[in-house]
């Protein structure tokens, strides 16, 4: 590809350079593997946000493949990419990112061997700073993604839940489960404490009640008062539960009790399951 008089072929190469000497850290993952059509979930939007210190709106000024010779280790099917984009908007960025940023990108090949035609689109991208001023680094195969208005308004409300001053922290395991039984045939409590990374108390409560539908809440800490609740779809602890809490109530959680009340936890955890409902990704997690 020619070079534009923008660019002189020195100054790509040593830029192209530098960025692909920080991109031999980046784990496989981050090489694609597949092109996918369909349009973001929730949860592939939270995948790349919560991987990022750097969330924009950008447009591609330039894109140059690399040479043959910088090409090792790029998955069959792909052509790795050095890209320029002029940033139109920055949505997470703490200090800032300048004007023009470049960075890799494994371009996946159609099926005449052609990468796409990437100068002058308008995309979102997902990433973290470089070693370079003005470069960055995609936080994974998906982090860079044509621009929609939903899209980019989902990601500003990801971004808004992340920043707040008690955000949703990620469920990293199942703790203790405890369950009571009430007074009357039916009736009983389940508590279900999570793991966090950062060691925050949450914890999930189901009670039930003879002739009531089970209901079911998440605390976001050390008390369950009548505030808590279910949280909504397409929300970040939505995210957090329905992306990590693992398909059965772990053997671990349950030593403790008895059998009766163990079959009980379990019965009761399924039902926050199904609550959640599924973990909507189109794309592999991080």
């Amino acid at each position: 590809m020619t070079l534009t008089s923008s660019m002189s072929l020195s100054r790509f190469l040593g830029a192209a350079c530098l960025i692909l000497a920080a991109y031999q850290g980046i784990p496989p993952i981050l090489a694609q593997t597949q092109t996918v059509a369909a349009g973001p979930s929730y949860a592939d939007l939270a995948d790349q946000v919560t991987a990022s210190t750097i969330v924009a709106k950008a447009q591609i000024v330039e894109a140059i493949a690399l040479p043959k010779a910088q090409q090792q280790g790029v998955p069959a099917g792909f052509k790795r990419t050095y890209v320029e984009a002029r940033v139109a908007g920055l949505i997470r960025g703490e200090g800032g990112i300048a004007p023009t940023i470049s960075f890799l990108y494994d371009a996946p090949l159609d099926a005449k061997g052609k990468a796409p035609k990437l100068k002058k689109r308008v995309i979102l991208l997902f990433a973290q700073r470089g070693t370079q001023p003005g470069q960055v680094r995609l936080v994974s195969r998906y982090a860079m993604m044509d621009w929609t208005a939903p899209a980019e308004a989902t990601v500003k409300s990801i971004v808004s839940e992340l920043l707040s001053s008690n955000p949703a922290p990620r469920i990293t395991g199942v703790g203790d489960a405890f369950y009571v039984a009430g007074t009357i045939a039916g009736e009983g409590e389940t508590q279900i404490f999570l793991k966090t990374e950062n060691g925050q108390p949450v914890s999930l409560s189901i009670v039930s009640r003879p002739g009531e539908a089970k209901r079911w809440a998440v605390a976001l800490g050390e008390i369950v008062d009548e505030a808590a609740a279910a949280p909504r779809p397409g929300t970040l602890l939505w995210y957090r539960l329905a992306c990590s809490l693992p398909r059965m109530l772990p053997a671990t959680s349950v030593r403790t009790l008895s059998a009766t009340d163990a079959e009980a936890a379990r019965q009761d955890y399924a039902v926050v399951l199904a609550g959640l409902g599924r973990c909507d990704r189109t794309r592999a997690a991080q």
